[in-house]
């Protein structure tokens, strides 16, 4: 009898310990932020005794290969990101919360269901009215500021996809659809969450932005096919008196780097001011890496200058090498500083400022600064994508073409 209880106690504890199943394909997720829900949706997919997920906005699909189910409990690392989905299990149901590490108290709840693929609403072929595509004059105000933008938006019966251009950068990847005579677009790339409703009356739009728990901003503007943004060119520049940028930066592991250095003599070097906290910033790094492995050999380095959530260099560190391992970055970082751009521009004082992350300064042969762009625009806005590889390929050929008259 004793033996019977011990045989059926022991099975109970490694039943227990067995993780239980996560159903793979297809979930819909949704975040609350602001007492609105933030719809996204994400696959899974088990790969022998283990599950990966990607998240899906649009045409994107964000690997994350670290899920982990214990028992009901669920824990998905958001890509290179400093954040989790954290949520328990029961049948077609995840109840939990999008988890920043860095900062919990920005934490956000979150549920998902097995089986729904739809965003705001199931997709509809038939052409509906209002018709939100097309591309868009904007102009978005804070509590503090205005700034410029410009919409493109794509509609196909009710489902939207699309992006808005901003100077310091874009909002990716959006998908949504027209619900009640509304635009519904939403993203969530593993660190920001963004919701995007608005209305259409005539050529006119209107609608309002939210962010986290508390960012809420609002937009208008109206059709416009030459739709332009400011040249990101001329933003960001050298104070009077300066030609060149200057610093001293710790590597990964420690060791100081300039501009000055030896190893960059001679060379075109291109500085990309950044942060791992930042999907732009990763689009880039991405364009980086590719361009990087089929020029380097022409005398062109880049060097990233990594701004990031936590002064603690293991910190920082920590989060540039799982991005440098994620990404399969060939090029080197330094770690800069802290993520806050007032703090960003003190360590680089020969700028005007530092207004967006990402920035890159683009360095000729002899040391000195010849371009310096801001922002930077990501594949999620088609035409404007291409076009930023054009004009980045046409000014380093320029500066490879250049005499060199001085040294470092």
């Amino acid at each position: 009898m004793r033996f019977l209880l011990l045989s059926a106690f022991i099975f109970l504890l490694l039943s227990c310990q067995q993780p239980a199943e996560l159903r793979t394909g297809t979930w819909r997720g949704v975040i609350t932020l602001q007492e609105k829900e933030l719809p996204f949706t994400f696959e899974i997919v088990k790969q022998e005794n283990s599950y990966v997920a990607y998240l899906i906005n649009s045409t994107e699909k964000i690997l994350l290969d670290e899920v982990t189910v214990r028992g009901d409990s669920v824990t998905m690392v958001l890509h290179i990101f400093d954040a989790e989905l954290r949520a328990r299990m029961a049948g077609n149901e995840l109840t939990g919360t999008f988890y920043k590490n860095y900062a919990p108290n920005a934490s956000l709840p979150f549920s998902a269901r097995f089986g729904d693929a739809y965003r705001f609403a199931k997709h509809v072929e038939t052409s509906l009215e209002p018709n939100f595509a097309g591309k868009y004059q904007i102009e978005f105000t804070t509590t503090k500021d205005t700034y410029p933008s410009v919409g493109v938006i794509e509609q196909h019966g009710n489902h939207l996809t699309g992006t808005f251009l901003t100077p310091l950068g874009d909002y990716r990847y959006l998908e949504g659809n027209v619900v009640d005579n509304q635009l519904l677009l939403s993203t969530f790339d593993g660190n920001h969450a963004f919701l995007f409703i608005a209305t259409l009356s005539g050529d006119s739009i209107r609608g309002d932005y939210y962010s986290g728990k508390s960012s809420h901003e609002t937009f208008a503007g109206v059709k416009n096919v030459g739709a332009r943004m400011p040249d990101p060119e001329s933003l960001t520049y050298l104070k009077d008196g300066f030609d060149r940028i200057a610093f001293s930066f710790p590597d990964l592991k420690g060791n100081p780097v300039s501009p000055s250095d030896d190893r960059f003599k001679g060379k075109v070097l291109i500085l990309q001011i950044f942060g791992t906290w930042c999907p732009n910033c990763m689009d880039e790094t991405r364009f980086l890496s590719q361009w990087y492995a089929e020029n380097h050999n022409r005398g062109v380095e880049i060097l990233g200058l990594a701004y990031e959530r936590k002064s603690d260099f293991n910190y920082a560190t920590a989060r540039v090498n799982k991005m440098v391992e994620k990404l399969q970055v060939p090029y080197d970082f330094v770690i800069a500083g802290l993520d806050d751009k007032l703090e960003a521009g003190k360590t680089l004082p020969m700028l005007n400022k530092v207004i967006a992350f990402p920035t890159t300064i683009m360095i000729g042969r002899d040391g000195k600064v010849k371009h310096i762009y801001t922002g930077f625009e990501g594949p999620g806005t088609g035409v404007y994508h291409e076009q930023f590889k054009e004009r980045f390929n046409l000014l380093v050929n320029e500066l490879l073409s250049e005499k060199m008259t001085s040294i470092r």
